[in-house]
């Protein structure tokens, strides 16, 4: 008889009794699901049994143990029949020729999208596997922001990779290892599933360092018994002084820290294994948020808290809503002991996290509003997806936004701002929002005015100030954080070069047709769709950015625009070319070389530097010798008329080593109504000293009066300007 297709009916569950995962599977779903279901799960089996046929893993099990596998791991959440089926049938669009039509038809659009959202984009050829990597990345994100259970599947399907890692070769182990630690850990973590999220990070360990992990198991195996019999009294104690205070605990029990926590407290303090004291922390679960205030003061009461380190996360919860008081105590033998005191939902979303809605029963959800907290994760996500400028960015940005540590800060209205550690005030700015992070000018800590690289710690009140003409500053992204933070500025200079890039493409090229007497006005509109098709552009604006950018020479762009009769006409060019007026209000597509910092009044040259644009050097540079024979790099540039902006230049003054002196210079600067940006020193034999300043003045002839004051004091030895 012939074997049916994956998209027949099933109209009797599969045999189950020769397959003891299945059994497992099956007796975990009646304990929650209702027959009807089961039978859909069982029926996805079928399919992706056969769909898969008679494909095997690399180590030799047939494939389609591994979805039963990441199925049977859903259950520990309680997962509804649309993740179960979808988790049994992750792969098969990735691994086999079915279609995602064929899973709609079967088992509905649903469970399509769900699998479609899991599956790799291996039909499309990547440059290189970091950006395939990245590109199946963001597309996985983008269909968790649509449903959340996509990145559910995802984690259950890695956590059971990793559980079977060990027979990959080992580049591939540590690859797969590494990414685990880096983006699927710190995502469990951040959806609060905790149980997973640790055995990940023991697993990664144990794939990138082996034998630190075989070591470290030998000294834990060690050290576990004389520990736990500390742990033990101390259970006992604090059992015995709850009911004492006629309080009644729903548990107390031990836990002991997984092998990736001890490590990186070992690498981070960088001290060895025997100095790791809280290898075991004391966990206690009441009934009430109240019962866990007064727990708290039973074990202060016991046991002296080490200072500094009690935490209050039912107060002010995590970023993935978790909530438990958090304190060390001094136990038996000084030995430093963590406790962490929660309510049993408290414990149930520590568990679960996110998950924890479909554990509850239908009808019963949990009060901790963690739907509304992945909510606003997930729609970061969206807006950190729409600015970046490719995958592996976003995939960049992710990990950077995926910090396990945060810091809380205040509105000056109260409101929670929750940062990573080393957030600054403009990560705050951008967190409150976007056009507050665009426009924020400066900022106030407690009322006093700090500056916008300021790092904030937490329990401090911020309060940000505006202005509509501020902009963000490309120094910001030497000290941003937040993911947020960073692709917000970095999408806006994006769009602020891509703008002044077109305009400054415009002049250079107008300025070479002007050469012909003509203008970009006046081509019609046909030659302008010829040259665009010639050289790959899909609108005038990406051609005259490029023109602006300097990766096309506007001389031949002009030189291909113009009519062959009209270059004819005009044999002897170098008589009409006007140099291109500098004005200094640009944008980012002109810029001024910090090597000769020059300035109005300077004779000045520009060099096209690709993707850059124009820099503006001073004619005597030294750096500009090896352009000057190139014509096509080198471009005629002069100062406008019209200049508005002040230009920062470096005046260097030797003078004698004297108390006073360097105060004394700086208020001729400062009088002289001119602004000092930076100032440093360089030490001289012979009680010499060479003063270096930064400032910001309108011209040359301003900048003179500046050197000749400085000149005419009795201490200055030489002023001048570098040469570059």
């Amino acid at each position: 008889m012939a074997e049916a297709s994956p998209t027949s009916p099933l109209s009797r569950p599969p045999d189950i009794h020769n397959d003891p995962v299945l059994q497992q599977l099956a007796a975990k779903l009646r304990s929650y699901m209702p027959e009807s279901d089961i039978f859909e799960i069982l029926r996805a089996y079928m399919f992706g049994a056969r769909a898969h046929g008679g494909q095997r893993r690399i180590s030799g099990e047939l494939y389609i143990n591994h979805p039963v596998s990441v199925a049977l791991l859903l259950t520990e959440l309680h997962m509804d029949a649309e993740s179960l089926i979808a988790a049994m049938l992750h792969d098969v669009i990735e691994d086999t020729p079915t279609a995602k039509s064929q899973i709609a038809e079967a088992f509905g659009s649903d469970v399509a999208e769900l699998v479609d959202g899991v599956s790799k984009l291996d039909q499309i050829n990547f440059d290189n596997k970091v950006e395939a990597v990245a590109a199946s990345f963001r597309k996985m994100i983008m269909a968790m922001t649509r449903d959340i259970r996509v990145i559910l599947i995802k984690l259950a399907d890695r956590l059971h990779n990793m559980r079977t890692l060990g027979v990959m070769p080992a580049p591939k182990r540590r690859r797969i290892a590494r990414e685990t630690l880096e983006i699927y850990a710190p995502i469990a973590l951040r959806l609060g599933i905790n149980p997973w999220r640790m055995e990940m990070q023991d697993l990664g360990l144990r794939a990138l360092h082996p034998m630190r992990y075989k070591i470290l198991v030998e000294h834990v195996k060690r050290a576990r018994q004389n520990r736990r019999e500390v742990m033990d009294k101390v259970e006992i104690t604090v059992h015995a002084l709850m009911e004492e205070a006629a309080l009644e605990p729903i548990a107390i029990n031990t836990r002991e820290k997984t092998l990736h926590s001890v490590y990186n407290k070992m690498k981070i303090r960088r001290v060895r294994y025997s100095e790791i004291m809280d290898l075991f922390a004391l966990r206690v679960v009441v009934a009430t948020v109240d019962e866990c205030y007064r727990a708290l003061g039973i074990i202060h009461n016991a046991y002296k808290p080490v200072p500094g380190l009690f935490k209050d996360y039912i107060a002010i919860p995590k970023s993935n809503g978790y909530q438990s008081l958090h304190t060390t105590v001094f136990g038996p033998h000084g030995i430093p002991i963590e406790v962490q005191i929660r309510t049993l939902e408290m414990h149930h979303f520590a568990e679960s996290g996110i998950a924890a809605h479909w554990i509850y029963k239908s009808g019963e959800k949990p009060t901790i509003n963690e739907q509304s907290r992945t909510h606003q994760w997930l729609q970061g996500l969206l807006e950190m997806q729409q600015k970046a400028g490719n995958p592996v960015e976003f995939l960049e940005n992710v990990k950077i936004d995926l910090f396990p540590d945060e810091i809380y800060v205040f509105t000056p209205q109260g409101k929670i701002i929750e940062l990573p550690t080393g957030g600054t005030v403009v990560d705050f700015a951008y967190a409150i929002h976007t056009d507050v992070g665009n426009t924020c000018m400066s900022a106030k800590i407690e009322r006093r005015v700090v500056p916008l690289s300021t790092v904030l710690e937490s329990g401090l009140t911020v309060e940000i100030i505006t202005h509509n003409a501020a902009r963000p500053n490309p120094t910001w992204l030497n000290f941003v954080v937040t993911a947020k933070a960073r692709t917000s500025i970095r999408h806006y200079l994006k769009q602020l070069t891509s703008d002044d890039s077109v305009r400054l493409g415009k002049r250079l090229l107008n300025k070479e047709l002007a050469v012909y007497e003509l203008s970009l006005e006046d081509i019609p509109e046909r030659t302008l769709q010829i040259i665009l098709e010639e050289y790959g552009y899909q609108s005038i604006n990406e051609l005259l950015s490029d023109v602006g950018l300097g990766n096309r020479i506007p001389k031949l762009v002009a030189r291909r625009i113009a009519p062959g009769e009209v270059i004819e006409k005009f044999q002897d060019l170098k008589h009409k070319i006007k140099p291109l007026a500098i004005k200094g209000t640009e944008g980012l597509t002109v810029s001024f070389a910090k090597c000769c910092q020059p300035i109005p009044g300077d004779h000045i040259v520009g060099l096209v530097s690709p993707g850059k644009g124009i820099v503006i050097h001073r004619h005597i540079c030294r750096n500009t010798r090896e352009f000057r024979k190139n014509s096509d790099a080198k471009l005629e540039v002069e100062w406008s008329e019209r200049l508005e902006s002040t230009f920062a230049t470096t005046i260097r003054v030797d003078c004698t080593n004297a108390r006073g002196v360097l105060a004394q210079l700086a208020t001729i600067i400062s009088e002289s109504g001119c602004n000092i940006e930076n100032v440093s020193q360089d030490e001289k034999y012979g009680g010499q000293v060479s003063l270096v300043f930064i400032v910001s003045v309108q011209n040359r002839v301003k900048l003179a009066n500046i050197m000749r004051r400085i000149r005419n004091r009795k201490s200055v030895i030489k002023v001048y300007r570098p040469r570059g």
